[in-house]
């Protein structure tokens, strides 16, 4: 098998919710590609995981890890994105289950000088518990009636589950929500992420992922909105690594990011001397 896509899935002591995962990318109309997993330190029950899923699935996997130190995310992301095989990177979390057509969304609208930016549908945790392995291949937990029957309320948001072609189209020329690089669902040319120099290490929860956008937007790429195209869902969980001193000083890194036009950090995959 020819690939031409790397697809970078980061996760952390969630093997449930990854195995819904790596599922949904079993179950891809578009084939040409790799899965290389950016693992946050997580225990044997996810190394295990992986190896017994590798037998199942049609595509390859790399598994990349290091050892627990806190929310390090930043760092095992540019170290997953050095083990890329392919000119192209497509990225996405352990929580994050594909539509079927999530792949061949990103492979073709990929262009040269821009990053596409996707969003995703949240779920409750009711919900993202009673989704099996069935109910991914059958595309059930991709289906609004079936999501329905299983308590999920109206919304405008249900959109992104129905739009189709000018429709989604149309959606992803009006939606107010700006086309950021978005680490749940976001891909572009690996030339360009290495050229910015990856992710800033110092970075942990909050904003880090639309950091790397907008320094790829300083170095002159451009961005593509297909938040009601490529279409994944987000499997609820707890977010104990959240606090408000990591997001201020995330931000902070980001205004300068803004007011000086850095398209390069020195605190990314190659390290400052």
């Amino acid at each position: 098998m020819k690939i031409d896509t790397s697809i970078i899935i980061s996760t952390y002591n969630a093997p449930k919710w990854l195995a819904k995962v790596l599922y949904g990318y079993n179950n891809q109309t578009y084939r040409d590609f790799e899965i290389v997993i950016a693992d946050d330190g997580s225990k044997q029950e996810t190394i295990d995981l992986i190896e017994s899923i590798k037998k199942e699935v049609f595509y390859p996997i790399k598994h990349v890890w290091h050892e627990d130190n806190g929310f390090q995310k930043s760092e095992i992301l540019n170290k997953a994105i050095t083990q890329c095989a392919t000119d192209y990177i497509i990225m996405s979390d352990g929580d994050c289950i594909p539509r079927k057509d999530f792949v061949e969304v990103h492979v073709k609208r990929r262009e040269e000088g821009y990053f596409l930016s996707g969003g995703y549908f949240m779920l409750p945790m009711s919900i993202s518990k009673a989704i099996t392995k069935s109910d991914i291949y059958n595309e059930n937990c991709f289906n609004l009636k079936w999501l329905k029957d299983h308590g999920l309320k109206p919304s405008f948001k249900n959109n992104k589950l129905t739009a189709k072609g000018l429709i989604s189209s149309f959606l992803n020329a009006i939606t107010p929500t700006n086309a950021s690089w978005n680490g749940h669902n976001a891909s572009g040319w690996k030339k360009d992420i290495v050229a910015v120099n990856g992710l800033d290490e110092r970075m942990q929860y909050g904003g880090q992922d639309r950091e790397l956008g907008e320094r790829l937007m300083n170095l002159g790429i451009k961005s593509k909105q297909i938040r009601y195209s490529a279409i994944c869902i987000h499997l609820d969980h707890k977010r104990g690594y959240k606090n408000e001193a990591s997001i201020a000083k995330n931000r902070a890194i980001r205004d300068l990011t803004k007011q000086e036009k850095r398209a390069w950090t020195d605190f990314g995959i190659v390290k400052k001397d």
